[in-house]
Protein backbone atom coordinates (compact mmCIF):
# COMPACT_ATOMS: atom_id res chain seq x y z
CA UNK A 1 0.00 0.00 0.00
CA UNK A 2 1.50 3.61 -0.76
CA UNK A 3 2.03 5.43 2.04
CA UNK A 4 3.88 8.83 3.30
CA UNK A 5 4.60 10.27 6.71
CA UNK A 6 3.97 6.49 8.16
CA UNK A 7 0.21 6.47 6.82
CA UNK A 8 -1.13 4.49 4.09
CA UNK A 9 -3.76 6.35 1.67
CA UNK A 10 -5.82 3.14 1.47
CA UNK A 11 -9.29 3.34 2.88
CA UNK A 12 -9.30 7.04 3.46
CA UNK A 13 -12.25 8.09 0.73
CA UNK A 14 -14.80 10.41 1.53
CA UNK A 15 -17.86 8.11 1.44
CA UNK A 16 -20.89 9.54 -0.39
CA UNK A 17 -23.48 8.03 -3.16
CA UNK A 18 -24.49 11.29 -4.41
CA UNK A 19 -22.83 14.71 -4.72
CA UNK A 20 -24.38 18.40 -5.25
CA UNK A 21 -21.95 21.09 -6.83
CA UNK A 22 -22.65 24.11 -6.47
CA UNK A 23 -20.45 27.07 -8.43
CA UNK A 24 -19.91 29.44 -5.98
CA UNK A 25 -17.11 31.40 -7.53
CA UNK A 26 -16.48 34.11 -4.17
CA UNK A 27 -13.93 33.17 -1.58
CA UNK A 28 -14.97 30.47 0.50
CA UNK A 29 -15.12 30.58 4.44
CA UNK A 30 -13.69 27.63 6.62
CA UNK A 31 -16.85 25.17 6.90
CA UNK A 32 -18.53 24.83 3.85
CA UNK A 33 -22.06 24.58 4.30
CA UNK A 34 -25.34 25.94 2.87
CA UNK A 35 -25.67 28.03 5.84
CA UNK A 36 -23.88 31.89 6.44
CA UNK A 37 -23.12 31.20 2.26
CA UNK A 38 -26.12 30.71 0.97
CA UNK A 39 -29.63 33.02 1.21
CA UNK A 40 -32.19 31.75 3.32
CA UNK A 41 -34.16 30.63 0.53
CA UNK A 42 -31.56 29.21 -1.01
CA UNK A 43 -30.08 27.41 2.22
CA UNK A 44 -33.59 25.50 2.47
CA UNK A 45 -33.40 24.22 -1.13
CA UNK A 46 -30.16 22.56 -0.33
CA UNK A 47 -30.82 21.39 3.60
CA UNK A 48 -34.16 19.98 2.36
CA UNK A 49 -31.69 17.87 -0.66
CA UNK A 50 -29.39 17.02 1.80
CA UNK A 51 -31.36 15.57 4.11
CA UNK A 52 -33.79 13.48 1.77
CA UNK A 53 -30.81 12.03 -0.48
CA UNK A 54 -29.04 9.41 1.66
CA UNK A 55 -25.21 9.24 1.36
CA UNK A 56 -25.39 12.67 0.41
CA UNK A 57 -22.07 15.52 -0.27
CA UNK A 58 -22.09 18.98 -0.52
CA UNK A 59 -19.30 20.41 -2.32
CA UNK A 60 -18.77 24.44 -3.60
CA UNK A 61 -16.84 24.69 -7.12
CA UNK A 62 -15.11 26.93 -8.73
CA UNK A 63 -13.15 27.29 -12.34
CA UNK A 64 -10.73 30.20 -12.00
CA UNK A 65 -10.94 32.41 -14.48
CA UNK A 66 -14.24 31.45 -15.82
CA UNK A 67 -16.36 34.24 -17.20
CA UNK A 68 -20.20 33.50 -17.73
CA UNK A 69 -23.56 35.78 -17.18
CA UNK A 70 -24.75 32.79 -15.30
CA UNK A 71 -23.72 29.78 -12.77
CA UNK A 72 -23.88 25.86 -12.56
CA UNK A 73 -24.91 23.18 -10.26
CA UNK A 74 -24.25 19.66 -10.78
CA UNK A 75 -26.17 16.35 -9.15
CA UNK A 76 -24.41 13.60 -9.44
CA UNK A 77 -25.24 9.76 -8.59
CA UNK A 78 -22.44 8.03 -7.68
CA UNK A 79 -23.13 4.60 -6.69
CA UNK A 80 -21.62 1.04 -7.55
CA UNK A 81 -23.92 0.02 -10.69
CA UNK A 82 -25.69 3.11 -11.35
CA UNK A 83 -24.42 6.86 -12.30
CA UNK A 84 -25.47 9.59 -13.66
CA UNK A 85 -24.97 13.82 -13.66
CA UNK A 86 -27.41 16.45 -14.31
CA UNK A 87 -25.88 20.03 -15.31
CA UNK A 88 -28.62 23.06 -13.77
CA UNK A 89 -28.33 26.44 -15.03
CA UNK A 90 -28.70 29.03 -12.55
CA UNK A 91 -29.55 32.95 -12.67
CA UNK A 92 -26.53 33.85 -10.47
CA UNK A 93 -24.07 31.58 -8.18
CA UNK A 94 -26.16 30.24 -4.81
CA UNK A 95 -29.85 30.73 -6.68
CA UNK A 96 -31.46 27.57 -6.17
CA UNK A 97 -34.59 28.56 -4.21
CA UNK A 98 -36.84 27.35 -6.88
CA UNK A 99 -34.64 24.75 -8.43
CA UNK A 100 -35.64 20.98 -7.99
CA UNK A 101 -32.86 18.96 -7.68
CA UNK A 102 -35.12 16.02 -7.90
CA UNK A 103 -35.36 16.70 -11.77
CA UNK A 104 -34.11 19.66 -12.88
CA UNK A 105 -31.31 20.24 -14.99
CA UNK A 106 -29.26 18.26 -18.39
CA UNK A 107 -28.31 14.93 -18.53
CA UNK A 108 -24.78 15.04 -19.54
CA UNK A 109 -22.15 12.40 -20.54
CA UNK A 110 -18.75 13.84 -19.22
CA UNK A 111 -16.13 13.12 -16.40
CA UNK A 112 -16.32 16.06 -13.36
CA UNK A 113 -12.72 16.23 -12.15
CA UNK A 114 -12.85 17.98 -8.91
CA UNK A 115 -9.40 18.73 -7.17
CA UNK A 116 -9.58 20.52 -3.88
CA UNK A 117 -8.22 23.84 -3.64
CA UNK A 118 -9.69 24.76 -0.28
CA UNK A 119 -7.02 27.32 0.92
CA UNK A 120 -9.13 28.48 4.00
CA UNK A 121 -9.85 25.16 5.11
CA UNK A 122 -6.15 24.11 4.76
CA UNK A 123 -2.63 25.23 3.41
CA UNK A 124 -1.24 22.47 1.71
CA UNK A 125 -5.00 22.03 -0.28
CA UNK A 126 -4.31 25.62 -1.57
CA UNK A 127 -0.59 25.56 -2.67
CA UNK A 128 -0.68 21.19 -3.76
CA UNK A 129 -3.93 21.85 -5.43
CA UNK A 130 -3.88 25.12 -7.45
CA UNK A 131 -0.56 23.04 -8.85
CA UNK A 132 -2.30 19.88 -10.03
CA UNK A 133 -5.35 21.90 -11.17
CA UNK A 134 -2.30 24.08 -13.50
CA UNK A 135 -1.44 20.88 -14.86
CA UNK A 136 -4.60 19.19 -15.36
CA UNK A 137 -5.73 22.24 -16.85
CA UNK A 138 -2.59 22.37 -19.60
CA UNK A 139 -3.99 18.78 -20.36
CA UNK A 140 -7.52 17.50 -20.13
CA UNK A 141 -9.60 18.02 -23.33
CA UNK A 142 -12.94 19.80 -23.61
CA UNK A 143 -15.13 16.48 -22.44
CA UNK A 144 -13.67 16.90 -18.62
CA UNK A 145 -15.01 19.16 -16.62
CA UNK A 146 -12.12 20.78 -14.85
CA UNK A 147 -13.16 22.48 -11.34
CA UNK A 148 -11.37 23.55 -8.10
CA UNK A 149 -13.25 21.99 -5.09
CA UNK A 150 -13.98 22.83 -1.38
CA UNK A 151 -13.01 20.25 1.02
CA UNK A 152 -13.32 16.62 -0.21
CA UNK A 153 -11.92 15.52 3.46
CA UNK A 154 -8.27 14.50 4.44
CA UNK A 155 -6.45 17.84 3.62
CA UNK A 156 -3.29 15.55 5.09
CA UNK A 157 -3.37 13.87 1.22
CA UNK A 158 -3.21 17.13 -0.76
CA UNK A 159 -3.43 17.22 -3.41
CA UNK A 160 -6.91 15.36 -3.55
CA UNK A 161 -8.49 14.46 -6.74
CA UNK A 162 -12.27 13.41 -6.92
CA UNK A 163 -13.43 12.18 -10.58
CA UNK A 164 -17.12 11.49 -10.21
CA UNK A 165 -19.53 10.04 -11.25
CA UNK A 166 -17.47 6.70 -11.38
CA UNK A 167 -16.24 8.05 -7.79
CA UNK A 168 -12.42 7.44 -7.04
CA UNK A 169 -10.37 9.36 -5.08
CA UNK A 170 -7.13 9.79 -5.10
CA UNK A 171 -4.85 11.56 -3.02
CA UNK A 172 -1.15 13.41 -2.79
CA UNK A 173 -1.25 13.38 -6.64
CA UNK A 174 1.67 15.27 -8.02
CA UNK A 175 1.08 17.86 -11.05
CA UNK A 176 3.93 15.60 -13.04
CA UNK A 177 1.23 12.11 -12.86
CA UNK A 178 -2.10 13.94 -12.36
CA UNK A 179 -3.06 14.13 -16.54
CA UNK A 180 -2.05 10.38 -16.55
CA UNK A 181 -3.43 9.02 -13.71
CA UNK A 182 -6.87 10.88 -14.89
CA UNK A 183 -6.48 9.45 -18.56
CA UNK A 184 -6.49 6.24 -16.77
CA UNK A 185 -9.59 6.88 -14.53
CA UNK A 186 -11.59 8.22 -17.50
CA UNK A 187 -11.21 4.55 -18.93
CA UNK A 188 -11.75 2.81 -16.30
CA UNK A 189 -8.01 2.35 -14.98
CA UNK A 190 -6.80 3.02 -11.53
CA UNK A 191 -3.57 4.01 -10.36
CA UNK A 192 -3.42 2.24 -7.04
CA UNK A 193 -0.25 4.46 -6.18
CA UNK A 194 -2.53 7.55 -5.04
CA UNK A 195 -5.56 5.96 -4.50
CA UNK A 196 -7.84 6.52 -1.98
CA UNK A 197 -10.53 4.42 -2.82
CA UNK A 198 -14.37 4.08 -3.99
CA UNK A 199 -16.32 7.04 -2.56
CA UNK A 200 -19.47 4.19 -2.75
CA UNK A 201 -18.20 2.12 -0.88
CA UNK A 202 -17.55 2.22 3.32
CA UNK A 203 -13.82 2.53 4.41
CA UNK A 204 -14.05 -1.07 5.69
CA UNK A 205 -14.86 -1.59 1.80
CA UNK A 206 -12.29 0.31 0.88
CA UNK A 207 -9.68 -1.97 2.71
CA UNK A 208 -11.18 -5.25 1.42
CA UNK A 209 -10.51 -3.80 -1.91
CA UNK A 210 -7.42 -2.47 -2.01
CA UNK A 211 -5.96 -6.03 -0.13
CA UNK A 212 -7.65 -7.58 -3.27
CA UNK A 213 -6.19 -5.99 -5.89
CA UNK A 214 -2.70 -5.79 -4.52
CA UNK A 215 -2.86 -9.78 -3.91
CA UNK A 216 -4.47 -10.44 -7.43
CA UNK A 217 -3.42 -7.59 -9.57
CA UNK A 218 -6.47 -5.55 -9.74
CA UNK A 219 -6.35 -1.86 -11.53
CA UNK A 220 -9.42 -1.87 -13.48
CA UNK A 221 -12.94 -0.30 -11.79
CA UNK A 222 -15.00 -3.34 -12.79
CA UNK A 223 -12.60 -6.02 -11.91
CA UNK A 224 -14.16 -5.96 -8.48
CA UNK A 225 -17.54 -5.21 -7.32
CA UNK A 226 -18.99 -5.43 -3.25
CA UNK A 227 -21.49 -8.27 -2.35
CA UNK A 228 -21.91 -7.93 1.35
CA UNK A 229 -20.63 -6.64 4.30
CA UNK A 230 -21.41 -9.22 7.48
CA UNK A 231 -19.75 -8.15 10.70
CA UNK A 232 -15.91 -8.10 9.93
CA UNK A 233 -16.11 -9.77 6.89
CA UNK A 234 -16.36 -8.08 3.53
CA UNK A 235 -17.19 -9.80 0.41
CA UNK A 236 -16.27 -8.79 -3.53
CA UNK A 237 -17.08 -10.32 -6.57
CA UNK A 238 -14.23 -10.66 -9.30
CA UNK A 239 -15.25 -10.06 -13.19
CA UNK A 240 -15.09 -14.05 -13.08
CA UNK A 241 -17.35 -14.79 -10.83
CA UNK A 242 -15.20 -15.69 -8.22
CA UNK A 243 -16.26 -14.26 -4.53
CA UNK A 244 -13.52 -13.48 -2.18
CA UNK A 245 -13.18 -13.14 1.81
CA UNK A 246 -11.33 -10.26 3.59
CA UNK A 247 -11.11 -9.76 6.90
CA UNK A 248 -11.10 -6.18 8.27
CA UNK A 249 -10.15 -4.64 11.43
CA UNK A 250 -10.37 -0.93 12.39
CA UNK A 251 -6.98 -0.15 13.99
CA UNK A 252 -5.68 2.87 15.95
CA UNK A 253 -3.25 4.38 12.77
CA UNK A 254 0.36 6.52 13.27
CA UNK A 255 0.53 9.68 14.64
CA UNK A 256 0.51 12.80 12.14
CA UNK A 257 -1.00 15.68 11.76
CA UNK A 258 -4.59 16.07 10.52
CA UNK A 259 -4.16 18.69 8.00
CA UNK A 260 -1.44 21.29 7.26
CA UNK A 261 0.72 22.31 10.30
CA UNK A 262 -1.14 20.73 13.04
CA UNK A 263 0.20 18.86 15.50
CA UNK A 264 0.28 14.81 15.17
CA UNK A 265 -2.38 12.82 16.26
CA UNK A 266 -3.51 9.35 15.86
CA UNK A 267 -5.45 8.15 12.67
CA UNK A 268 -7.89 5.66 12.21
CA UNK A 269 -6.60 2.72 10.12
CA UNK A 270 -7.47 -0.98 8.96
CA UNK A 271 -5.89 -3.76 9.12
CA UNK A 272 -7.24 -6.55 6.43
CA UNK A 273 -6.53 -9.96 5.17
CA UNK A 274 -8.46 -12.26 2.99
CA UNK A 275 -9.78 -15.03 4.75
Amino acid sequence: MSSAAGEPLSATATTAENWLLLEMPVSWPRDISAEGVLSAYAQEAVTRWLERTPASRLLFVRRPGRAADSALAFVVHASETTTAVRRITLEEPGDVADVDFEVDGDRIDRQLVLVCGHGSRDACCARRGVAVYGALAADVGDDVELWMSSHQGGHRFAANVLVLPVGLQFGRVEPQNAAVMIAGARSGRIELSCYRGRTCYPQVAQAAERVLRDALGLDLVADLQLEGIEGDVVRLRGRDGCEHDVAVNEIVGPLVPASCGAEPEPQTGFSARIA
